[in-house]
């Protein structure tokens, strides 16, 4: 992942992970947790010994604690390596491959395994090869010693193969999609409400474009700098947005066969017993950030599968600052739900609210969408703040000096803890609401308990 900036800043990505062109738009850099903002080290002496400010290295290297899950489930994780055969890779060699994590409900004793016997352990925020080469990238932005954060090891309130919850029937499905360049794990805070509320939900990594995806045997594939060659800007999102659609419509079809009772892994490792029959692939949904946002409308375009989605502070274009390169989708509208939720967008010319109000491509999407629709606005945040950044940033910059005004340009003003619990409040509620069928007053209105989202239709 990437922390990233708005385009106001024309930092360019050889700056953030030293080789690659810029995006024109907006760029990242780092995966983040959103937390209660506890801080530790890594050799858990607590968040006094994280080391001083200014030092920029602890002991083992400071960890930030994602905030713990609200609903009434304990949460465990998986991971499946998926490839498609009949698809060859267009950034590198051979079939497309893919890793994603399942995020579950699980029995009431998450410590044990898939087969109620040892301890499950806490599933990692990244693998230690992914982290590896992540961290190398962050720390120099962040310009602090290599090692002073320890990104894999942010705890997630989530355990490794822990059994899947009883007697809960089939649950609804919800797919997750980051930003450009970022990893799948850049919302777990959101990944694990969710999953602590029942849903069964799915991240997905976009190989060769985030900064370092690791498969089971230890490789860790980096970004390809083919994607970073394309210009214009606007050929360079769509090509990258056509595969990510793709790769959304082949985890919906690997799902279908694990839902079958089948083993889509790769490798045929063994899973959560009961993980398929949790899936209830009638009710399915999807949200992402970015880019993300952006691959969650157009795979709803194309794919009935998808009853649901929301964008956090995606544009609907290929090139963000011209209205004449809408996506299909904002062409076409949506007769699904669909919910938008945004900050600020920059054009070349001009920074505005991010809302159909304001936004060429989200008022097309609005005005030719039948479906259920809601546009919420947040005025003191930034592209970042709908994304784990908006705790890890502020929890690291309590113990190690960031760069003069970084933290603001990428999360903005807003309150850290009350915007996270809002945003995981109010995907919670839209996918309650139109997966689940139940009622939740959140979407008919300003709420005084969400004091920073403001309705705009």
């Amino acid at each position: 992942m990437r922390f990233k900036t708005s385009a106001v800043s024309r930092l360019s990505r050889r700056q953030l992970l030293g080789g690659l062109a810029a995006t024109g738009a907006a760029v990242t850099l780092a995966s983040a947790t959103v937390a209660s903002g506890a801080v530790s080290s890594g050799d858990g002496r607590g968040k006094g010994q994280a080391g001083r400010k200014g030092k920029g290295r602890a002991e083992g290297g400071l960890r930030v604690e994602l905030p713990a899950p609200t609903g009434p489930y304990p949460v465990g994780m998986t991971e499946l390596h998926l490839v498609d055969q009949g698809r060859e890779e267009r950034w590198g060699p051979g079939a497309r491959e893919l890793m994603v994590s399942v995020w579950y409900p699980a029995r009431k004793d998450a410590g044990t395994d898939a087969g109620g016997g040892t301890d499950a352990a806490q599933a990692p925020y990244m693998r230690p090869g992914a982290a590896e080469v992540f961290g190398a990238g962050a720390e120099r932005i962040l310009r602090v010693e290599h090692g002073a954060v320890d990104w894999g090891g942010f705890p997630t309130h989530a355990r490794e193969g822990a059994a899947v919850a009883r007697g809960l029937g089939r649950r609804p499905v919800v797919l997750y999609s980051p930003g450009m360049y970022n990893e799948r794990t850049l919302d777990t805070g959101a990944v694990v409400e969710l999953a602590g509320q029942g849903y069964v939900v799915v991240t997905v990594d976009p190989t060769y474009e985030a900064h370092a995806v690791e498969f089971p045997d230890g490789r860790v594939v980096e970004p390809s700098p083919e994607i970073g060659r394309i210009e214009p800007v606007a050929e360079r999102n769509k090509a990258a947005l056509e595969v990510r659609v793709a790769d959304v419509r082949f985890v919906l079809d690997r799902l279908e066969v694990l839902a079958r009772g089948g083993n889509p892994d790769a490798e045929g490792r063994r899973l959560p017993s009961g993980l398929g029959a949790a899936l209830d692939m009638a009710r399915v949904g999807m949200f992402g950030h970015s880019l993300g946002g952006m691959a969650t409308a157009e795979a709803m375009r194309l794919d009935r599968r998808i009853r649901a989605g929301a964008n956090l502070d995606g544009p609907l274009g290929y090139d963000w600052s011209d209205p004449d390169q809408l996506l299909p989708v904002a062409h076409s509208g949506l007769d699904r739900p669909f919910l938008l939720m945004g900050a600020w967008l920059t054009t070349t010319s001009e920074r505005v609210p991010h809302t159909h109000e304001h936004s060429p491509s989200w008022r097309a999407l609005w005005q030719n969408s039948t479906g259920w629709k809601r546009d919420l606005w947040v005025r003191e945040a930034e592209h970042n703040a709908f994304t784990d950044y908006e705790t890890v940033l502020p929890a690291l910059a309590e113990h190690l000096a960031l760069p003069e005004g970084f933290q603001k340009q990428m999360i903005g003003t807003v309150d850290p803890a009350r915007f996270t619990a809002s945003r995981r409040a109010y995907l919670t509620a839209f996918f309650d609401r139109h997966l689940r069928g139940l009622h939740r007053p959140l979407l008919d209105g300003p709420s005084p308990r969400h004091p920073d989202v403001r309705f705009i239709g």
